[in-house]
């Protein structure tokens, strides 16, 4: 069995490609050699054949939503996942190619006043963002993303959660021409209802550093409680939801 997926232009792929799906394994791995995108389906007859190597297998084809395929093809050819819309802004996966737009944002001593800036050495950072695309997004599906200002079409700042040793962690940056514009709360409110909603996390922390009253401002807005000092000297704020029955998305799995 093989079937042909195509994805469109609608789902905003620069160019239309095709997810090739079948249970064959041979057939996959001979596709998977020429370069094409494909993801295994697993039957009775196969599930003790060896896989390894090809990173998605799926059971039900005619359960996958476009939105699934979509992202499959996107990992497997080095797209960046597009993450969700807010009414001025598109979040999505950042990609090497958005070094030179961060070096940009990030060149600027206010920027950098109350967060690391980035690597000195180019290929340091772009080794850093191969291997964050690969192991932080590819394994959890999360982590921060790029904002890009739907009118102007640029890349304004970043934002999104990751996974920390004290739970899961709120982060954002909006550079300097974009600031006192609203841009953070409109974003950062979107990630949360993101984070409950599609992670099913119920509980977010956010760390800062003293004296950035701009931040701790926002936080207070988005429903954050009283910051706390933490180990690190840092001010560690904290933003929960009751765990609602109802809905298993809001569940901790």
């Amino acid at each position: 069995m093989l079937q042909e997926i195509i994805i469109k232009n609608g789902n905003r792929v620069t160019e239309e490609g095709v997810l090739y799906l079948t249970d064959d394994l041979k057939l996959l791995k001979a596709l998977k050699r020429e370069g094409k995108a494909v993801a295994a389906v697993l039957t009775d007859e196969n599930r003790g054949e060896d896989f390894s190597g090809i990173p998605y297998a799926v059971e039900c084809v005619e359960e996958l939503e476009e939105q699934e395929i979509t992202k499959i093809y996107r990992r497997l050819t080095g797209l960046p996942w597009e993450i969700l819309e807010t009414d001025r802004c598109r979040l999505r996966e950042m990609t090497v190619g958005d070094l030179d737009r961060l070096y940009e944002i990030y060149d600027t001593a206010d920027t950098t006043q109350y967060m690391e800036g980035l690597s000195g050495d180019r290929e340091e950072e772009r080794a850093y963002i191969k291997d964050y695309c690969k192991y932080m997004y590819g394994f959890h599906g999360y982590g921060i993303w790029l904002i890009e200002e739907k009118t102007a079409g640029v890349v304004i700042g970043r934002a999104g959660i990751e996974p920390g040793e004290d739970g899961t962690e709120l982060g954002y940056m909006i550079a300097a021409p974009w600031r006192r514009k609203g841009y953070a709360f409109e974003v950062c409110s979107a990630v949360l209802d993101y984070t409950w909603r599609e992670i099913g996390c119920h509980e977010v922390i956010c760390r800062i550093r003293h004296g950035n009253r701009a931040s701790a401002g926002l936080l207070k807005k988005l429903g954050f409680g009283e910051g706390e000092t933490d180990r690190d000297g840092m001010e560690k704020y904290t933003k929960s939801i009751p765990v609602d029955n109802k809905n298993p998305q809001a569940e901790i799995t």
